[in-house]
């Protein structure tokens, strides 16, 4: 069974409950590509009245975060996983409607693949870009996620 974007959304009400409040939704999963969105509004905004740039990476890395959770719930096996690296680029300022999209289902798909068949663990870079509601890029993020079969 795959994850959907309501039983996501769902995940992040009772887990990542800030994440949630901040508007934080995904908004569309398959294989290879996930999508989530936030909205730019008083209670997740800065002094300069534009996206806290944690709410940002809230909704990148749930993008990769959920094609993630995809693959491992697809693999039938138990699997860790952590983020053990980000880094982050701006390069606008985020108001209005973000969107966020991460294209690596096939990454992490290889890496979960591994980590079963050989029981090591395994990294993985993954990249979200959040586009504004003009189609203009306001910041990338790239998160390097750690997977491995739990004993």
């Amino acid at each position: 069974m795959t994850l959907t974007p309501s039983k996501i959304n769902m995940f992040t009400f009772m887990k990542l409950p800030s994440a949630w409040w901040c508007g934080v939704r995904l908004q569309y999963i398959d294989e290879k590509k996930a999508t989530t969105t936030v909205k730019h509004k008083w209670i997740n905004q800065n002094p300069f009245k534009s996206m806290f740039w944690a709410v940002q990476g809230m909704a990148a890395e749930l993008s990769t975060g959920a094609l993630v959770m995809n693959e491992i719930q697809k693999s039938g096996k138990k699997v860790s996983m952590l983020v053990a690296n980000n880094k982050a680029t701006f390069t606008k300022k985020a108001t209005g409607r973000i969107n966020f999209t991460c294209e690596d289902g096939e990454l992490i798909a290889d890496a979960i693949k591994k980590t079963v068949e050989t029981g090591e663990g395994q990294t993985c870079w993954m990249k979200a870009v959040g586009v504004n509601q003009d189609g203009v890029a306001v910041s990338t993020f790239h998160f390097e996620w750690t997977v491995k079969v739990k004993a």
